[in-house]
């Protein structure tokens, strides 16, 4: 079975929990920022254990389902939590989940993270809306035979973060009083975090912030010509920047700590949003 009937496959069940209604907006929820899709009403919830070939999130803070629900009138189709390279999936696997919501109707995708700050003027619990990313992962989710029904063999990238919805962003953060930073996102394959010297180098390459995910799920959904933007939760400084070590349970309890403030944001834009697309 090839990636895309896997991907039909999900979605027929998706359709037969959820029903027919395409949602609006997808939203991909990161390391520990998966509690807002608990807010969407006439919720139903989809185990991704339950949807056949969907890859199984393992990592903390990953809560490992779907769910599909109303925010203020609008289709919502929400990940809370997302498989990663590291994790041992293959490139297809990781960005199967997007492909599902890309599939599913959604007219622009939300993606968010937990990242390491390079930025010195970031500091843990800033939000970072992405600009642009740098693939440094080491693969592509589009290596291999080209569905020319998904989209071309060579996608377009210039504008992988669509600049209208960044806007919309930018006024969403405004309205909420929330202090958005913006940047670029350097995405690596993990799980070891990077060294100091990785970090400057980062910099070097223009990189704000840095994570284990994303940038294919990115290029999946422009692949499919869906509209993306992108937030980072800062939840450490990154290697070489601070004196504390680095641990995932430092990335939990900030992401926890921002997350009334993460929420407000992200629900004030997918109503915005919502009017522009």
């Amino acid at each position: 079975m090839d990636t895309f009937a896997r991907v039909s496959a999900c979605v027929r069940a998706v359709q037969v929990r959820a029903g027919l209604q395409p949602p609006t907006l997808g939203l991909v929820l990161g390391s520990g920022l998966g509690a807002f899709a608990d807010a969407l009403t006439d919720r139903v919830v989809v185990p991704y254990a339950e949807l056949p070939d969907f890859p199984k999130s393992s990592v903390q803070g990953h809560a490992g389902q779907l769910v599909v629900g109303n925010h203020h009138g609008v289709r919502v189709v929400a990940m809370q939590g997302r498989v990663h390279f590291y994790e041992g999936y293959a490139p297809w696997q990781v960005v199967l989940p997007v492909r599902v919501l890309c599939r599913l109707g959604v007219k622009a995708l939300l993606v968010t993270n937990a990242a390491g700050g390079i930025n010195t003027s970031f500091r843990a619990g800033d939000l970072m809306a992405l600009t642009d990313h740098l693939n440094l992962t080491g693969w592509n989710p589009l290596v291999g035979p080209n569905d020319e029904q998904a989209g071309p063999r060579f996608p377009d990238m210039s504008h992988a973060y669509d600049p209208t919805l960044l806007q919309v962003l930018r006024g969403a953060a405004k309205a909420e009083g929330v202090a958005l930073k913006e940047g670029v996102y350097a995405g690596l394959s993990g799980p070891s975090y990077e060294t100091p010297a990785e970090i400057r180098m980062l910099r070097t390459l223009g990189a704000d912030a840095v994570g284990m995910s994303t940038v294919g799920e990115v290029i999946a959904a422009a692949h499919l010509g869906v509209k993306v933007t992108g937030i980072s939760c800062i939840t450490n400084l990154a290697a070489g920047l601070s004196a504390q070590k680095l641990s995932h349970d430092e990335v939990a309890e900030t992401a926890n700590r921002v997350k009334d403030v993460f929420s407000r944001l992200v629900s004030r834009f997918l109503d915005d949003a919502a009017k522009v697309l």
